[in-house]
């Protein structure tokens, strides 16, 4: 390179070199980018893992088959380690098992001293000392009878009565329910240990009481929360009720007929007419009630203009105890026109229905009375279509049937002999 040419490159460097620094202040070191890059490998280097489609087996001996009750072990041995019944020889009977007379004696006995345990009343040292059975795991109480204190009925644990769970008052019925308090008295009594008192699903009478209390507590102060709430939740079934809900007639006639050759339309047909027309002549005079899914609809209809407003003016018009009982039936059969049916049939003070004239009584008396197992079976029609025609499952439906009864008896317990009089003079007689 000649020194001409030299001092020329030599000048073009010191002219770059402030722009070359401005560069490398704004630009990342390479030693940077290399860093990013691994960094950003970093989270997506290892692959994903696959799922396991074979659970990871423990390695060991496999469980024990699972062995027979005591009282099933002699059925269950094999017949190698027993005599043929052909060589006449009398079989061995073993000590300690079921075939044992003595074992079963023993085991009863085992039973007995249980339930006395749990019915006796507690000791000073009886939750402290070794083997002894827990407060909570036995009864306070010796016996449950009703008694009658300033004009009501109580429910004495022995000489305590009973009280509600969340205001701790006295459980007061009135006189005018027996049946009530007889049965309430045998809800507690069927309790073995005062653990079973804190479960709900154990005491659903009691329940039931206390929501009709807390009713006429609220009746008393001027508030009606509660009234309110239960009727828009009531209102709700009244669009969608399982007895205005109708199945399609069958395309050919002689199809889908049960053994009296109905068809299952016209069985709907039929209850629908015996209960509405009761309601709308006797409950809710003018009033129409029209069914809200019929042939193909998928949406269900409302009913006509101002027929809900009637039926919550009679909803809101009733007693305590009959609105808790038509709340517990209403929910139990999803039907509040049968739950109203049932309410006005039982009630002592009619259930805010028209007063029936002499010789409407006189009818009344003479027909069979409209009880619990009519209402089951008006909510309950298609299900028991079905069952008659493919059978039922066991532990499902045979369950939900007994269910379903219980509840509408305790809707049936609760309002029945309610009212200054014991019961209506038709109720009386045909009592």
């Amino acid at each position: 390179m000649t020194p001409a040419a030299a001092a020329v490159a030599a000048m073009r460097m010191r002219l770059a070199a402030p722009l070359l620094r401005q560069r490398a202040a704004i630009l990342p070191s390479s030693r940077t980018l290399l860093s990013y890059r691994d960094s950003a490998r970093a989270i997506h280097s290892s692959p994903p893992e696959q799922a396991k489609v074979v659970p990871v087996y423990g390695t060991g001996p496999p469980p024990e088959p699972p062995k027979p009750a005591a009282e099933f072990a002699s059925k269950s041995t094999s017949s190698s380690t027993h005599p043929s019944h052909n060589s006449g020889a009398i079989p061995e009977i073993k000590e300690g098992t079921a075939a044992d007379p003595w074992s079963r004696i023993s085991r009863r006995k085992r039973q007995a001293a249980m339930l006395r345990a749990a019915t006796l009343p507690p000791t000073a040292g009886s939750s402290s000392a070794p083997g002894g059975i827990g407060l909570l795991k036995r009864r306070f109480w010796k016996s449950v009878h009703v008694a009658t204190k300033n004009d009501m009925n109580e429910i004495h644990l022995d000489s305590r009565p009973l009280r509600r769970p969340d205001t701790k008052s006295i459980i007061r019925l009135p006189l005018t329910k027996p049946s009530l308090a007889s049965a309430l008295a045998i809800e507690w009594d069927q309790l073995v240990s005062a653990q079973q008192a804190t479960k709900q699903h154990l005491i659903p009478l009691t329940s039931l009481v206390c929501r009709a209390l807390d009713i006429a507590d609220q009746d008393s102060l001027g508030k009606t929360d509660i009234r309110n709430a239960i009727a828009t939740v009531l209102l709700r079934y009244l669009d969608t009720d399982s007895l205005l809900c109708w199945a399609p007639a069958p395309e050919h006639p002689e199809d889908g007929r049960n053994e009296a050759g109905y068809t299952l339309r016209e069985v709907q047909e039929e209850a629908y007419s015996s209960v509405v027309s009761f309601l709308t002549t006797r409950v809710w005079p003018g009033v129409t009630i029209v069914p809200v899914l019929d042939e193909t609809s998928i949406m269900p209809r409302q009913q006509e203009p101002g027929t809900r407003e009637v039926v919550q003016g009679w909803m809101l018009g009733l007693s305590a105890w009959e609105l808790a009982a038509l709340e517990r039936a209403t929910l139990a059969g999803k039907s509040l026109l049968v739950a109203a049916r049932l309410v006005v049939e039982w009630s002592g003070d009619g259930g805010n229905a028209v007063v029936p004239t002499p010789a409407e009584e006189e009818e009344e008396i003479n027909t069979k009375r409209w009880g619990v197992e009519e209402a089951a079976k008006a909510v309950s029609l298609e299900v028991d279509w079905q069952t008659t025609q493919w059978g039922e499952v066991e532990d499902t439906h045979d369950v939900e049937k007994v269910d379903l009864r219980r509840q509408l008896g305790s809707a049936v317990l609760l309002c029945a002999g309610q009212g200054v009089t014991d019961v209506s003079a038709t109720n009386k007689a045909k009592l």
